[in-house]
């Protein structure tokens, strides 16, 4: 049942107080400065209600975005390891933009107003923000207002889901040609740090990613099978990866001096804490002469070279622990000759006597 209250302000300035009470639902309270809008407002959530159209305004309207974003980073963050501390970034972004803001007023506008804000800022590395961080910002927003809508109940919708994502450049095959690659093997050999070499030759063979290779532990490495299991990959699926030729031979060697103080393949001083490859990975790559070249190119010039020797999508996929065929089209373009070379021997073979 709809109740109106006259009230009037300090100043003098009437204020009309609606309210709705149905049982089953949470009372709703809202003021008006005309009285007819206040009725009105009465008879539509009172419909809404009886309907089953209604859903709870209230929270939106008792709680910021900073609340939402402390509650995440409080409740949920620490289930995502892998990604706290570059989600904690990102959130603690929103969180001085948007954070005085009350969810009921965080309109997919307002975050696209940020959203352009943001994709005009420079990163702490003195670079612009490319598309594909600024749409990194909005995923993690997004996943914050799923759950305060899904298990919270602070919110209706998520606003974030009608915001336009940047478009983002295709994806970088960046990969070492025969020499480049010559080069580099020679500086990591030379280099100080001695498991060096081995990291780059594993990341080489097998495409797999840094903190794979940097998190194997003595445990999932069988070096008579010529096989490592990853179980901390970064799509949760635990992964079986082959280590073959000459990636198995200096692994082997590299067995042969590991620690007994630790179960990590590649640890740092500190025995519980894997190594941090950057300083002697930039010294390499910057004695070896090589340009424009990132530790995680290791992976595309693993899987260019796979695709160039014949490997099918499906089969990358299945080496690289992509769960679709989507992130292997990139390298679709370097296997052309394969198949062409394919399509001749098929009709090489059918049309022989013709």
């Amino acid at each position: 049942m709809g109740t109106l209250t006259i009230r009037k302000t300090k100043d003098g300035e009437v204020r009309y107080r609606a309210q709705v009470r149905l049982k089953g639902f949470p009372a709703e309270t809202e003021t008006f400065r005309r009285k007819t809008d206040a009725k009105k407002w009465i008879t539509d959530i009172e419909a809404a209600m009886r309907d089953g159209r209604h859903f709870k305004t209230s929270e939106a309207k008792r709680h910021t975005v900073g609340e939402l974003i402390d509650r995440y980073v409080r409740d949920v963050l620490p289930s995502k390891p892998r990604s706290a501390y570059s989600q904690g970034g990102q959130l603690k972004w929103w969180r001085q933009h948007l954070g005085d803001y009350l969810l009921s007023d965080a309109t997919p506008a307002l975050i696209a107003e940020a959203r352009d804000t943001l994709s005009k800022g420079i990163t702490h590395r003195r670079m612009p923000r490319t598309p594909a961080t600024v749409n990194r910002y909005l995923a993690v927003l997004s996943h914050t207002f799923t759950i305060a809508m899904k298990e919270w109940g602070w919110v209706e919708h998520n606003p974030v889901m009608k915001v336009r994502r940047l478009q983002e450049a295709q994806g970088r095959v960046r990969f070492l040609s025969d020499d480049e690659r010559d080069r580099l093997l020679i500086a990591c050999r030379e280099s100080d740090n001695k498991q060096l070499y081995v990291i780059v030759v594993l990341a080489l063979s097998t495409g797999m990613r840094q903190g794979e290779i940097l998190n194997l532990t003595w445990d999932n490495v069988d070096l008579d099978a010529g096989r490592v299991t990853l179980h901390d990959t970064k799509n949760k699926e635990r992964r079986g990866v082959p280590v073959m030729g000459h990636a198995m031979d200096v692994l082997r060697e590299h067995s042969k001096v590991r620690r007994i103080d630790t179960s990590l393949v590649f640890p740092s001083s500190a025995k519980d804490k894997p190594l941090d490859v950057r300083a002697p990975w930039e010294r390499a790559v910057e004695a070896a002469g090589i340009e424009d070249f990132r530790f995680h190119d290791l992976r595309h010039s693993a899987a260019s070279y796979l695709a160039m020797n014949g490997a099918t999508p499906s089969e990358l996929a299945a080496v690289l622990g992509h769960k679709t065929l989507q992130m292997v089209k990139r390298y679709a373009h370097l296997s052309d000759a394969h198949t062409a070379e394919l399509v001749e021997k098929m009709n090489a073979r059918i049309f022989k006597e013709h």
